[in-house]
């Protein structure tokens, strides 16, 4: 039997991966999950075993060659599947004749039908009319079946009319809310063969509630997209809320070489997956974001002190690592801003762990590694790790374990400068904190003015699960812990 080894998911939200190296040929034994290429992702190199074994038929991409996500790599023959094939086919013209020994092998289905036929073969004879009473009962069955179906019509093609009863009904169906659409479309589809979709396309429908087998495909053979699935989705919500919806395309570009010169460059791996998941997160987000302004002066004069203390051996201890321990007690208080919104089931799954992902600037992009259980670790510990795992980044050798998991992001400008901006949520965490430049202020103290050290600070978060109070809350209490001193670097 021939198996289609297809390129696994590889990372939460990675499409595609590059193939970097191919370690195996046509006509290699392989063995289970042995390595038999590496891909590279906008993430790392990561080694690919196979969990099949057998002899490779064929290799049917190349080196440098991009591959989605379900994407055909290799096709392998599993060792002893001709050889179990071969014998029933030498068995058999022995019993029934050269005639049905040909039609054997036509497709699979038919190779379980010499199992039934042998049960009736002593009374060959009867054997037209054992193939013939199937045919006379079709026959009978079409004849009864308006009588018997006569009631129960509408059910019959249950895959269309429904859904043109639906365009019909617009205006009742913008009464229904989104939910009630959606279970109803799902009670009307008959059970079926799934469409052809990529992992990521289909988790996205999971994540969305739609039913795949009513979303027409754009792609190759049919297949779904997620462009198809977010354009479904817009479309179910005009409907629902009485509106056309009409998608907007942003259509060709002009020939800009008539104004001058131009140059065309390749977006990076990491640019290309990057801009469709911020692209996706804008979409599917309702962003709102809360602009306000902490005082650090007592724990950026600590901060330094120490780093004087400890010397150039010391741990860096960055204002990220700081504000990455002090958002753990706004967090805590707040759990619904480390969450994430399953809009299948209307749930809210709140996260009991403090995973903080922080955006790391590298030559290749940004990327987020993860620094696990914040809530049990000191500033030092947290520094230190973030320290390891940026260098990491840097020359793109972070595993992938290294970057998933996330419950909370924190992005840092304020090493090149701003004075505010919007970050984009991270779907599907429902918040990200943005940090730019400290910059001194003058602010009354006792009715006397003094000069302080201030962080702005900008908190993105998904609308659907935090309102504008709750927002604010949290960054008051964020802003009250940044200025708890230098107690902050050494409580777990």
């Amino acid at each position: 039997m021939a198996i289609e080894f297809k390129l696994p998911e590889v990372s939460e939200g990675v499409e595609s991966a590059d193939v970097a190296e191919i370690l195996v040929s046509e006509g290699d034994e392989i063995e289970a999950d042995q390595v038999v290429m590496e891909i590279e992702t906008e993430k790392a190199v990561v080694e690919l075993p196979c969990p099949h074994a057998g002899k490779v038929a064929k290799v049917h991409v190349s080196e440098g060659d991009t591959v989605e996500i379900g994407g055909l790599l290799l096709t392998i023959e599993e060792p002893g599947d001709g050889q179990a094939k071969q014998k029933p086919k030498e068995a058999q013209p022995e019993k029934k004749g050269p005639k049905q020994a040909e039609k054997q092998p036509e497709s699979p289905a038919e190779e379980e039908e010499p199992a039934e036929e042998e049960e009736a073969e002593p009374p060959r004879g009867e054997k037209k009319p054992t193939k013939d009473k199937p045919a006379a009962d079709k026959k009978a069955a079409k004849k009864e079946a308006p009588k018997r179906e006569e009631p129960e019509e509408p059910e019959e093609p249950a895959g269309k009319k429904p859904a043109e009863e639906g365009r019909k009904t617009g205006p009742e169906k913008a009464e229904s809310s989104l939910e009630e659409t959606r279970a109803a479309q799902a009670d009307e589809l008959p059970e079926e063969a799934p469409p052809p979709a990529t992992p990521t396309t289909r988790r996205l429908a999971r994540t969305l509630g739609v039913d795949l087998r009513r979303v027409e495909g754009t792609g190759p053979g049919g297949r779904i997209e997620k462009e198809d699935v977010e354009e479904y989705v817009r479309g179910l919500t005009g409907r629902a809320a009485g509106e056309g919806a009409p998608s907007v395309a942003a259509g060709p570009l002009p020939d800009f070489s008539k104004f001058g010169p131009v140059e065309r460059q390749s977006l990076s791996k990491l640019a290309r997956v990057s801009a469709a998941n911020l692209a996706r997160s804008w979409r599917l987000i309702p962003h709102v974001t809360q602009h306000d302004v902490a005082d650090i002066t007592e724990i950026e004069a600590a901060r330094r002190a120490y780093l004087e203390r400890s010397g150039k051996d010391g741990p860096k201890i960055t204002m990220t690592a700081i504000v990455a321990k002090a958002v753990i007690a706004a967090l805590k208080e707040f759990p619904q801003f480390n969450a994430s919104l399953d809009a299948d089931s209307n749930e809210l799954v709140l996260k009991h762990y403090y995973h903080i992902g922080v955006a790391v600037d590298t030559d290749y992009g940004l990327l987020v590694p993860v620094i696990r259980d914040c809530d049990r670790k000191s500033v030092l510990e947290i520094a230190a790790e973030l320290e390891q795992v940026a260098e990491r980044a840097r020359h793109r050798k972070l595993s992938l374990d290294e970057m998933q998991g996330t419950s909370f992001t924190i992005t840092n400008l304020g090493g090149i400068g701003g004075t505010a901006f919007t970050p984009i949520v991270n779907h599907p965490e429902v918040a990200i904190l943005g940090l730019s430049r400290g910059r001194k202020e003058l602010v009354l103290k006792n009715g006397q003015p003094e000069e302080r050290l201030m962080l702005p600070i900008s908190l993105s978060y998904d609308h659907r699960v935090v309102n504008g109070a709750d927002a604010a809350r949290f960054v008051v209490k964020l802003s009250r812990t940044l200025s708890a001193t230098f107690q902050l670097l050494i409580e777990r």
